[in-house]
């Protein structure tokens, strides 16, 4: 039997929770679909794309409003699709954006080209589309540079309708920024044209895909032929874009996009100190999601192989049980800019963090009691609040004097154990002189999954809003 968490030991834990609980309020402003992709859904990016990862726009400009006294240099180490380099660079901020899943770096540039098109030129474009047959432009080397978890997603006719398009896109279209936004309408049907559906943490397939070992009935219901969804998408796209002009002119807001991708841990230490009014944003959360597997269709799409996935797992935050750790890494880096100094201060910070490392030793013992479903959970949440401690001390770094980080993220459990993700990163922050002001409670809390109701009780985690001040 595992250990329960009072047999495990909690007193850290408390203090940590009666140090901060004067600043834990629920702040009836903050709602699920204001901190999650839900009140985008009717912006017309979002409409053109489904990227579930990150908050709204409203959240940006609610922040900005409430504590940006002027404009000035914003920054989102874990920009995503981009919601918070737009909103704010709209309202005349400096936007510099970081991004490492090569997901949401494609959205940002798409979502740049649809501010730099000519809405009637990209409409003649469409319909010239809509009386060209596809098959007549196949050819072989525009085909689906599948991987293995790829396999099978889509119909044979699917595939042969998918690389006509392609080589029509790059032999036909002039316009770099019309073929951009022509390849991201293909690149946003992906899910809905293909034997798969994101679950989760996985990707669900339906049983008529040609894939081996797809176990169950699901069926996702009508599959739309490609020509259909292609068409239908970028119709959608051409709508939005002649409305009023929506996107015309943007590029020539007072605020200037700077969008960097790869990983916020090597790019934040080459951040120049005292650079940074304002961060807004969510890092993933340790709750085991791996984005490189839901994403693994428009990622193959994107022309990453089965080694570059596999690479860009281990790069990016460590919130999966198959992530190592990024010790040596780190080391090495801060070594190579004599920063060693800066390097053991932070580990002494997370090595001093006692609810933490009452949290890790609990996750042990429940790991030699088998109360983990899988062993390297344990692991995973080490190195989630190990590489965080890197990125929440760079950005004390890179904050000017009065500058404010808001950060958005949820808590977890693991075999019973809530892990407290908003206190142990506060306290982190608090450590590099940041100043923790609030730590902003949604209204509604998240739910256990089944299984951890049936084991441990319903017992609603914390969904937080952090608010750190330079």
């Amino acid at each position: 039997m595992g250990l329960t968490t009072l047999e495990t030991g909690t007193s850290a834990r408390e203090s940590l929770l009666s140090a901060y609980s004067d600043l834990l309020r629920a702040n009836p402003d903050l709602d699920r679909s204001l901190v999650s992709f839900q009140a985008n859904k009717h912006e017309p990016f979002y409409r053109w794309f489904k990227y579930k990862e990150g908050f709204s726009s409203r959240l940006v400009t609610y922040f900005l409003n409430k504590f940006g006294n002027k404009p000035g240099v914003l920054l989102d180490p874990f920009a995503g699709a981009g919601a918070a380099l737009f909103a704010s660079r709209d309202l005349g901020w400096d936007a510099i954006g970081i991004e490492i899943l090569p997901v949401g770096f494609f959205g940002i540039t798409a979502r740049l080209s649809a501010e730099k098109v000519d809405p009637e030129h990209f409409a003649n474009h469409v319909r010239t589309l809509k009386e060209t047959p596809l098959l007549d432009h196949f050819n072989a080397a525009y085909a689906f540079p599948h991987i293995s978890i790829t396999e099978g997603a889509f119909s044979p006719q699917t595939e042969k309708e998918m690389a006509g398009f392609l080589a029509y896109c790059e032999k036909e279209i002039d316009d770099p920024h019309v073929r951009n936004l022509f390849k991201f309408a293909c690149f946003c049907i992906l899910e809905e044209i293909s034997y798969t559906r994101k679950d989760g943490q996985y990707l669900r397939w339906d049983y008529r895909s040609r894939r081996n070992r797809v176990k169950g009935k699901f069926s996702k219901g009508e599959i739309p032929p490609f020509g259909e969804a292609i068409r239908q998408k970028l119709e959608r796209i051409a709508e939005d874009l002649l409305a009023n002009g929506l996107f015309l002119g943007k590029s020539r807001a007072p605020g200037v996009l700077d969008i960097r991708e790869g990983s916020c841990l090597k790019i934040l230490p080459e951040t120049r100190a005292r650079s940074i009014d304002f961060v807004i944003t969510s890092p993933p959360y340790c709750n085991r999601y791996d984005y490189t597997r839901t994403y693994a269709l428009e990622l193959a799409f994107l022309g990453y192989s089965n080694g570059d996935v596999k690479y860009l797992r281990q790069e990016m935050l460590s919130c999966t049980v198959e992530n190592k750790e990024k010790k040596e890494q780190l080391r090495k880096s801060y070594a190579a800019k004599r920063q060693l100094e800066r390097f053991r201060a932070i580990e002494r910070v997370f090595e001093g963090q006692e609810a933490l490392q009452e949290t890790l030793a609990a996750l042990d013992l429940h790991k030699q009691n088998g109360g983990l479903n899988n062993t390297n959970i344990a692991r995973m949440v080490k190195n989630y609040f190990y590489e965080m401690c890197f990125v929440v001390c760079e950005l004390a770094r890179v904050l000017r004097s009065g500058g404010k980080v808001i950060m958005v993220n949820d808590n977890v459990r693991y075999a019973g154990e809530e892990i407290p993700v908003d206190l142990i990163l506060s306290d982190f922050a608090a450590a590099f002189d940041l100043k923790v002001r609030h730590i902003w409670t949604l209204p509604r809390g998240k739910g256990n999954s089944s299984q951890q109701m049936g084991t441990h009780g319903r017992r609603e985690l914390r969904k937080c809003v952090y608010v750190w001040e330079k």
